[in-house]
């Protein structure tokens, strides 16, 4: 049976997996993503941040799917002085395609619109197209484009030089 419900800190453990989970999916987008086991996230500060929902999807105990929203300032030259961000947005391969973030991105969104936020941000890679279309069913659009120059080192150039 799939039930959706706050995170606990029971779930640290499984969600520090979803963490590394969606970490490797990120690396083809973003090859500065360090090697190993970086983090992205302060799980205990997402679970007792009164500014954030932390939510899970799980079946026979196991974490399936999972976003927080949190609450954060906006800044000053915007019209809203705040706005919910969305992240840790994760669904298991086998559970893809059955509307899982959507129903969570719903949850959250409904959450953090009973505290009078009416403005959404979630950061995704341009070329993460099945990301993308998953957050325009929600209704997201494209908003700003962040764009990279990464410079390299002199060690990098000479050990391209030497291949």
């Amino acid at each position: 049976m799939l039930t959706f419900r706050k995170a606990t800190a029971n779930d640290i453990a499984q969600l520090t997996t979803v963490e590394q989970k969606v970490i490797e999916a990120e690396r083809p987008f973003n090859n500065a993503i360090q090697e190993g086991n970086p983090t992205y996230y302060d799980m205990e500060h997402l679970l007792m941040d009164k500014n954030t929902l932390l939510l899970v999807a799980e079946e026979a105990s196991k974490i399936i799917a999972s976003g927080y929203v949190q609450i954060r300032s906006s800044k000053p030259f915007l019209k809203h002085t705040h706005h919910g961000y969305l992240g840790l947005m994760f669904v298991a391969t086998d559970y893809r395609g059955r509307g899982l973030n959507q129903l969570i991105m719903k949850k959250l969104i409904a959450w953090a619109k009973a505290r009078q936020i009416r403005d959404f941000y979630l950061d995704v890679y341009a070329h993460n197209l099945s990301a993308i279309k998953a957050y325009e069913k929600v209704g997201f659009c494209s908003n700003m484009i962040e764009m990279k120059l990464s410079i390299p080192t002199a060690n990098e150039l000479e050990n391209n030089d030497n291949d």
